[in-house]
């Protein structure tokens, strides 16, 4: 844990959450939490692992990175 005022850990964390609440979550929200468990399930899953591009792994998704790097050091 880093100390008191040093926000280094969170930071992962916090560019998830805002990228949730700005690419996916509706302007009005959502009309049960059913459908925003759904919808939210769906981004994290779906899109933010296996589609949406990330910067730090060169423009891969996470899943893609992971596959690469399972082929680069032969796991299966």
């Amino acid at each position: 844990m880093s100390r008191k005022g040093n926000c280094w850990d969170n930071a992962p964390t916090e560019r998830l959450f805002r990228s949730l609440k700005t690419e996916w979550i509706p302007k009005l929200g959502y009309h049960s939490i059913q459908e925003a468990r759904l919808d939210v399930g769906l981004y994290l899953m779906e899109y933010y692992n296996r589609l949406r591009p990330h910067q730090f792994n060169q423009g891969f998704s996470p899943y893609e990175a992971e596959q690469k790097l399972k082929t680069v050091s032969n796991i299966c």
